[in-house]
């Protein structure tokens, strides 16, 4: 017969195998996490990666790639600026109507080409017919004061009259020529013929060029006194133009009056004007630091206001740069590269700065790379063989 006491031994003896399990279990897993903290397990390969700008070639084809030692020149460096077409405002030549009145015909528009002496607008003005009642009025008082002064003339001769009425009457006509005259000229300033007035009066360009603004319309009121604007229109001779461009602060000692700049216009890339600086502002823009320069540009008949462009000022300072063969240099991924030996049959490629080309198939380099430097010859070359 089995007693109680050893039934309660034999029930409580899994119990403590289970939980003794559990703890070495536990223990176990504590150790296995500390050991796999830190550094991989040494047994793990490293993964070397090839340096991408290394090429290594066959021992027996160094030969097909000849060196060359990088040389100097000494140039003027270049300095870019962007700016815009605009019109000498020395050449721009407002169109006044001195007649007030009303535009009852406009014979040109905004942007049309105009000769000098062109009818531009006509306008019927009530200041014509008061300038003509004033000038025949002079007319008739000129002539009556002349008459008078021809008699008091003969009268003296024959002593009717004294001295002083005699010089009475010949300062009277000449007061009457003096009104005359200045009634002739208003008929003049106003654009009337004495002998052919008309209430109408014509407007002519006093410039050939092309009509840049327009402030009149049809029926609109014209003239120095009835308008908003005295201007009716504004001719612009476009024979010669403004390059107007934004130089930094930094670049300004750089440049000077009457520098030369070659402009290439963003509608025209292929081709290149020169024009010369005029102006350099002496107030900056607070904000980028720049000053306005101005270059006087003679219109070869293709440049529009408003235009954009690059104009490229040649540098006042020279400065020494490397220069190597034009085939030494690598295009890749918008950049430039050379090859440098490296030891044996190894070719390292190097990032330069490229410049300028120049006569003789030669490429200025202006950074990058040192005079007396060695490098490939034909670069492309070499990065065909190290991609085989």
């Amino acid at each position: 017969m089995i007693s109680y006491s050893f039934l309660r031994q034999f029930l409580k003896a899994p119990l403590a195998l289970g939980l003794a399990a559990s703890a070495v279990l536990l223990l176990a897993g504590c150790k296995a996490k500390e050991q796999g903290d830190g550094a991989p397990p040494a047994n793990q390969p490293v993964i070397q990666v090839a340096d991408m700008n290394l090429i290594s070639i066959d021992k027996d084809d160094v030969a097909k790639f000849p060196l060359t030692s990088v040389g100097q020149i000494e140039t003027a460096s270049d300095l870019t600026a962007t700016g815009s077409v605009f019109p000498d405002i020395n050449r721009e030549v407002p169109v006044i109507s001195m007649a007030n009145g009303r535009v009852v015909d406009i014979k040109t528009r905004l942007d049309d080409n105009v000769k000098k002496g062109q009818l531009l607008i006509k306008v019927q003005s009530p200041d014509i017919t008061s300038a003509f009642d004033t000038y025949l009025k002079a007319a008739n008082d000129e002539q009556l004061a002349n008459k008078a002064f021809v008699r008091a003339g003969d009268l003296f001769k024959h002593g009717a009259i004294s001295q002083a009425m005699l010089e009475q009457a010949e300062d009277t006509e000449k007061d009457a020529k003096a009104d005359l005259t200045a009634a002739e000229e208003q008929l003049r300033t106003l654009g009337v013929d004495k002998n052919h007035p008309s209430s109408v009066v014509s407007v002519f360009a006093p410039i050939s060029g092309v009509i840049v603004a327009q402030n009149v319309t049809n029926a609109a009121a014209a003239g120095v006194n009835l308008s908003g604007s005295a201007t009716a229109f504004t001719i612009a001779d476009l024979s010669v133009v403004w390059i107007v461009c934004d130089v930094y602060e930094n670049d300004i000692p750089r440049i000077k009056l009457g520098q030369e700049a070659r402009i290439k216009l963003n509608a025209w890339p292929d081709r290149t004007i020169t024009g010369h600086i005029s102006d350099i502002g002496p107030i900056l823009d607070p904000s980028i630091r720049t000053a306005k320069v101005r270059i006087e540009v003679p219109n070869p008949g293709f440049l529009r206001l408003g235009m954009f462009g690059t104009a490229t000022f040649t540098s006042r300072t020279r400065e020494t740069h490397a220069v190597v063969p034009a085939d030494a240099v690598l295009h890749l991924h918008d950049r430039d590269w050379v090859y440098l030996p490296a030891g044996g049959n190894q070719f390292k490629r190097a990032e330069v700065h490229a410049g300028k080309m120049l006569d003789g198939n030669r490429q200025e380099i202006l950074s990058g790379l040192a005079p007396g430097q060695q490098v490939v010859t034909n670069a492309l070359l070499l990065e065909t063989a190290g991609n085989q």
